[in-house]
């Protein structure tokens, strides 16, 4: 006897043998048991868990280039009717004693397409939930209340429930209108074409006016990347005209949109006070990757791929090239700063990353002085001759750093920030430029009144 005779999975083709002869029906190419296509009981014996690949009639509207953004609008469609129409309920969980079993179906989502394994568990476009030739391509999962042994009649009452909810389907997605699926492409469009362009136009990326990086995190969007727009007050961001603005002409819907480009090579660094959003924006660059839905906040800020960010944290080493920083191993490290071994440092480990990146010629290093090792990027008076800060290399050696563009959040990195070409200052939320050339004055006239200071106690 096979492992699913006699159970709900030995059913399953027999139930979808039963679901045939509507505009909705299960893709019975794309059937695979146990991954996409499966009726399983729950572990606390309370529902039938499933899961069905459906293919339904793509609407006029969402086929073409962009495509994911159309199916991205149906899915949300369909999780919005959820409440409403009765059918769609397994959808939910309705009926079973724990529904929030399938809340990651029901879950807004206003990520698009990523290359980042996140949020796999949630319901948005992906390799099974698309638009191709054939039509809108879903895997749709829920759970219903657990009907007994898989008898003739539980089977046919399973199947009828099943049918219902794919009819519901169909209904919803054809009540989508087209000129949202037409806008949800052209804004797919703008952003892959956008992200193709970067490098012809020298930039790494581009930070639309308008855009809303600060993000609200819910138990199942806990990662920044995959997480919705903050809720409430939430100051959008506005390029200062003396960060020089740029105009992006997007390819989808035809718009001209004005904004930040980060420049290719650049040091630029993203200064301010704690708590005014220097790290959400530094998060927000790195989903730039990613595209996003209209109303997600980050939808007109594109970056290239590839970007790398570097962290302190104290790990072990294998033949680890730190050789940028160090010039000599600190005791209990074996190896040379070229291949160095044994339980790295903060700043140690953050050099090792940093190299790394660099040797993978990435476009875009992202350091936030929260998650630094600082006594790797300013020197300090107690710091031996064996360590060069990332400050003292941009001073000079700046052509060690290659063509990566380095952008930085820093609030009390005096030092670091006078090296930048660029800073973009974050006070009340709000974006403000600072010169570089008056921030060093301003600094050298600080460090004055500290020696006079000190050399006041003597």
């Amino acid at each position: 006897m096979s492992r699913t005779e006699g159970s709900w999975q030995g059913e399953v083709h027999r139930v979808v043998a039963g679901l045939e002869g509507g505009r909705a029906r299960v893709d019975r190419g794309a059937m695979r048991d146990l991954v996409n296509t499966y009726a399983v009981r729950s572990l606390d014996g309370t529902a039938l868990r499933f899961s069905l690949p459906v293919l339904l009639p793509a609407p006029a509207g969402a086929s073409g280039r962009g495509a994911d953004g159309a199916a991205g609008v149906l899915i949300e469609a369909i999780k919005a009717a959820v409440p409403v129409e009765r059918d769609l309920g397994p959808v939910a969980g309705a009926g079973t004693e724990h529904p929030r079993h399938c809340l990651p179906n029901v879950e807004p989502v206003t990520l698009i397409a990523s290359r980042s394994a996140i949020g796999t568990d949630l319901w948005w476009p992906d390799a099974g939930n698309r638009i191709d030739g054939d039509g809108l391509r879903l895997v749709v999962r829920g759970a219903l209340p657990y009907p007994g042994p898989p008898v003739p009649g539980a089977v046919g009452e399973v199947a009828e429930r099943l049918g219902a909810l794919l009819d519901a389907l169909d209904r919803v997605v054809r009540r989508v209108p087209d000129r949202d699926l037409a806008a949800a492409r052209d804004l797919s469009v703008d952003q892959k074409a956008l992200r193709r362009a970067l490098p012809g136009m020298g930039l790494v990326a581009f930070v639309a006016d308008g855009t809303r990086p600060a993000r609200k995190f819910t138990d199942l969007r806990c990662h920044h990347r995959i997480a919705g727009p903050k809720e409430g007050v939430h100051v959008p961001f506005r390029c200062p005209p003396d960060l020089d603005p740029v105009e992006v002409e997007l390819a989808g819907s035809g718009r001209v949109a004005t904004g930040l480009g980060v420049r290719r090579r650049e040091v630029f660094a993203v200064a301010g006070s704690n708590a005014e959003g220097k790290s959400t924006f530094l998060h927000a660059l790195v989903a730039g990757e990613d595209d996003h839905a209209a109303g997600d906040g980050r939808e007109g800020l594109v970056s290239v791929n590839g970007i790398a960010r570097a962290e302190a944290g104290e790990r072990y080493l294998a033949g680890a090239d730190v050789s940028l920083f160090f010039s000599r191993l600190p005791p209990g490290i074996g190896g040379d700063p070229r291949a160095a071994s044994g339980q790295g440092s903060g700043s140690l480990v953050m050099a090792h990353e940093i190299q790394t990146a660099l040797s993978a010629a990435v476009p875009l290093l992202i350091l936030d002085e929260d998650r630094a090792a600082t006594n790797l990027l300013v020197p300090g008076c107690l710091q031996g001759d064996g360590v060069t800060p990332l400050s003292t290399l941009l001073a000079t050696r700046r052509e060690a750093l290659g063509e990566a563009t380095i952008l930085f959040a820093a609030s009390s990195l005096d030092v670091l920030i006078a090296q930048a070409d660029r800073i973009l200052q974050l006070s009340g939320h709000e974006a403000l430029s600072i010169d570089p050339g008056e921030f060093r004055r301003q600094l050298d006239r600080y460090l004055a009144g500290v020696r006079e200071h000190l050399a006041a106690r003597g």
